[in-house]
């Protein structure tokens, strides 16, 4: 889980300070060359701190405090201790946050005992958990596992033949 979630989310959490600068300049590019937001800038310490303060909107304000926020936290905490912060606060749908709840919840196991499918399916989730939920919105839910593992495969985390696996099964509807 942690393997994909790092490759799906944030490729340089172990190399940064909290931002990823060459990340920001690629979403900045991408804005102005699209004239929409089509990738985010958003490191694994930035989305704890957004979790932290609760904040919804979407500001370029908003995207600054986190960022001033993710650079304290990253200065107080270590690496390990800021993993444990988003797999306890993430959002997975209904009320369901952190990864322990998600894992039991959605697949009945704990979170060590997840497939490669299942936790493909967790990392995706807390980007849209409420368009994601499986129970609501399966093939919804399916695609973005799926946008998980062609990921995870191009940066070599699992192998081609592993995520054709996993993308064989099927997503919880309960």
């Amino acid at each position: 889980f942690l393997a994909l979630l790092i490759a799906y989310e944030d490729r340089r959490f172990r190399d940064h300070g909290g931002v990823d600068l060459r990340a920001g300049v690629r979403a900045s590019l991408d804005l102005l060359r699209h004239g929409r937001i089509v990738s985010g800038a958003s490191t694994l310490t930035m989305q704890v701190a957004r979790l932290i303060d609760g904040a919804r909107e979407r500001t370029p304000g908003r995207k600054l405090r986190e960022a001033l926020r993710a650079l304290q936290i990253e200065r107080r905490l270590g690496k390990d201790a800021i993993l444990d912060l988003y797999l306890a606060l993430a959002p997975y749908g209904g009320n369901l946050e952190g990864i322990r709840a998600a894992s039991l919840a959605w697949f009945g196991r704990e979170p060590e005992r997840l497939t490669l499918a299942q936790s493909a399916l967790l990392v995706a989730l807390p980007q849209s958990p409420e368009t994601r939920r499986p129970d609501r919105y399966p093939e919804a839910a399916r695609r973005a596992r799926d946008r998980v593992l062609d990921r995870a495969v191009r940066l070599g985390v699992v192998s081609a033949a592993d995520a054709d696996l996993a993308r064989r099964e099927p997503v919880p509807t309960r």
